[in-house]
This record gives structure tokens, C-alpha cells and sequence, in this order.
């Protein structure tokens, strides 16, 4: 593995405060010293092995490489060597305990990205109560109130202002996917996991404010992905801890929920995630939308147009282990149209899995091919636009 260098910036980053109703940081430590550009290859599709292809399909914890221990990890390690070389990842997703301060996050988002074939760097920054740096006092950088703060301005540049702010700290720290902005509509009171994080209650004030969000990420090189397809908003129930459902038919959910998505498409999102909740009255089966073809094949592709890529909501969730296993989970979503799998609740067995059912013909080489093929392409479009393709 070629050796990873640090830079240091000329002078402190001073990220401009937004009027949005944004939360003023208290004064504290700079941002940190700017990586140094490191120029990266990516290995063709004929170049990898099975093995190889199965793993950009997952998107894990860090510690999920780590195969000796539970220990949370901050910074380069051998064992997260070891585990990638023997289970080698499409992209890994860093949680509030894997950030301490600002030369932490960046030696490691370094270490990260030079383990094998760029691994892509995710990250929860929707701005409000899930923002994983924001949240920490140990950087300085503007901090919101929520995303329904945002929206109630009304005027949707405040969205693009966010958008930008957050994009901008992202791409200094070293992420490349942000899994931002939420589009769903928060029109269940009830809701028990949305609210808040919702920038309304109406569907093209969230398309709007979160079309402008995606662009202003993209700005900085940083890819958002709109969650939580097919919506998120209309539940009672938390698919964090079970089952979670709403009644709504489809002519319902396009007249209100498909809105912001639909705009999304439009203005170039590159990544959806998906919601685990049932739609019962759609699909007439009580299966979550990420294992659904229907919700993700005919509607998401089809209706819908859809060409970027799918990924799951985090396969640990509740709405998932407790119908099924780890393996089981992970070949169903790939069935059904997911590119992507997000945190399965055991990183080992589903690879495993998948790869067996390639081995026994249930699942397609095509079929891996394709989804990998949409991965290699958002690596390339993201390192071609920071300048870091070799």
C-alpha cells in the first residue's frame, strides 16, 4: 500500500454563516491542516475477481473490518488492513465515535481511501440532531438548528446555502458521500424517526429545498443521496427497532411523497437510499420497500427513470434482523435492485453469502457486474472531479 502524506493548510478554513436559522459555534479549534492531493487508480471490472466484485456492493462500518476485536476505531490500524484485504469493501461509513477532531479525521480519511481501489467515504451530515461532525465541539463549523429550520425560511437558496456549507467542511475531511438531504415529507405527526429532519410538511417545498441541498454537496465535489425512497413520512412506527408501514396506495404516494424524488432525478442526484418500510397497499405483501422489486425495479427504475445507484438503508436495523438473517437480507435486496449494502448486521456472512449465491447461479454474474459497474462509475466521476484520477 503506497504511503499516505499530510499537507497543512495556509491559513485556518472560515466557513460563512448561513442566516437560516443556523446555531452559532461557540470559538473552537480550526479545522485542521488541507490533505494533500493523492492521485488514485481504480481497478477495471475485468480486473477484479468475484470476490473483489462482491465487495464494492457493501458499505461498512469500519469496525466491521476489524476481525479481533469491538474496539472503535480512530485511526490506522493493521487489523483494518487485514480485514480488507480479506474482505475488501466498496465504501465504508464513519459514525460520531470514529471522529474525535479535525487532524484525527483527516489522517484517517486518508488512511482509509489508500486501502485498495478508493473505497468511498460516507458520512450522516444532514445538518440539525444527525451531523456527525457538526455535533462535535472539537471542529468549528456552522451549526443548524434542523432541516424544517431551513425549509421555513421558505426561500430554497438557504438550502443550497447549507448544502455548500456542509459540502465544504465534507470535501476538506476527506468524504466523498454525504447521506443527505432527507426528502422525505413530514406529514405524519406521529412520525417518530423523520420529523424534524424533514425540511416540511409539503412536497415541493422539500423537493425544492432539497434539490438545492444536493447541489450545493455537489459543488464541492462531495455526492449526496436522497433518502428515504419510497418515504419516510407518513409512518408511525421506527424501522430502527421493527416493523414500519404506511397504507397510502401509489396514486397517494406519487401526488405527494414521489415529488421530491422526482425532482431529485431531475437535477442529477446520483445515489437514493432506501426506507425498509411496507407498503402494503402497493405492493400487497408486508415486505420492506429495500427487498421489494416492484417498489425498486418498476417504480424506482422504471417509472421513475432512475439510472444512478441504490442503496440500502442500514441492514442492522430492526425492520430487517428481525424477519431476516444477515445473509438472507443481503441476497433479497440485491435481487430486488439495491446496488449497494449499507451496514449488514454481519459483515462476514453476508459477503459470504452473496458470493455463494453467485457460486450456485441464484444470483447472475450480470447481475453483479451491473451494480458494480454503477459503483466504479460514481468513484470515477468523484476522484475525475477532484483532479485525483490517475
Amino acid at each position: 500500500m503506497k504511503q499516505w502524506k499530510f499537507g497543512w493548510l495556509a491559513a485556518a478554513l472560515f466557513v460563512v454563516a448561513v442566516s437560516c436559522n443556523p446555531i452559532e459555534p461557540e470559538p473552537e479549534p480550526g479545522p485542521g491542516p488541507e490533505p494533500q492531493k493523492t492521485l488514485y487508480s481504480l481497478k477495471s471490472l475485468s480486473e477484479m475477481s468475484l470476490r473483489e466484485k462482491v465487495g464494492q456492493l457493501f458499505n461498512v462500518r469500519v469496525e466491521a473490518l476489524d476481525l479481533t476485536s469491538t474496539y472503535t476505531q480512530t485511526g490506522p490500524s493493521q487489523v483494518v488492513i487485514d480485514g480488507f484485504n480479506r474482505y475488501p469493501c466498496g465504501g465504508l461509513t464513519l459514525y460520531a465515535a470514529n471522529i474525535k477532531n479535525p487532524q484525527q479525521i483527516i489522517d484517517f480519511t486518508q488512511f482509509l481511501h489508500d486501502l485498495g481501489n478508493y473505497p468511498l467515504l460516507c458520512i450522516d451530515e444532514e445538518g440539525g440532531r444527525v451531523a456527525r461532525i457538526a455535533n462535535n465541539s472539537q471542529f468549528n463549523v456552522t451549526k443548524y438548528a434542523s432541516m424544517a429550520a431551513v425549509g421555513a425560511t421558505g426561500d430554497p437558496k438557504k438550502g443550497y446555502e447549507a448544502g455548500n456549507n456542509i459540502g465544504g467542511y465534507l470535501a476538506l475531511y476527506g468524504f466523498d458521500v454525504d447521506f443527505a438531504p432527507v426528502s422525505d415529507v413530514n406529514t405524519n405527526p406521529d412520525n417518530v424517526v423523520i420529523g424534524d429532519r424533514a425540511f416540511g410538511s409539503s412536497p415541493q417545498l422539500v423537493a425544492d429545498f432539497a434539490s438545492q441541498f444536493l447541489l450545493g454537496l455537489q459543488k464541492n465535489t462531495v455526492e449526496g443521496c436522497l433518502k428515504h425512497f419510497p418515504g419516510h413520512g407518513d409512518t408511525k412506527a421506527d424501522t430502527h427497532y421493527g416493523y414500519a408501514e404506511s397504507l397510502k396506495t401509489w396514486a397517494e404516494i406519487s401526488s405527494c411523497e414521489m415529488i421530491p424524488f422526482r425532482k431529485g432525478i431531475e437535477t442529477g442526484t446520483q445515489l437514493i437510499m432506501t426506507a425498509h418500510i411496507c407498503l402494503p397497499n402497493v405492493t400487497h405483501e408486508s415486505i420492506p420497500s429495500t427487498l421489494s422489486p416492484m417498489i425498486l425495479q418498476e417504480k424506482l427504475r422504471g417509472e421513475l427513470g432512475y439510472k444512478g445507484l441504490i442503496i440500502t438503508d442500514s441492514m442492522a436495523m430492526g425492520a430487517i434482523t428481525q424477519e431476516y438473517s444477515p445473509e438472507e437480507a443481503a441476497i433479497r435486496a440485491l435481487e430486488a435492485g439495491c446496488d449497494i449494502l449499507l451496514d449488514p448486521a454481519d459483515y462476514v456472512s453476508a459477503f459470504e453469502a452473496v458470493v455463494s449465491a453467485v457460486e450456485s447461479g441464484r444470483l447472475t454474474v450480470a447481475q453483479i457486474d451491473e451494480r458494480v459497474s454503477r459503483v466504479l462509475a460514481l468513484k470515477k466521476r468523484i476522484l475525475e472531479s477532484r483532479g485525483q484520477l490517475k
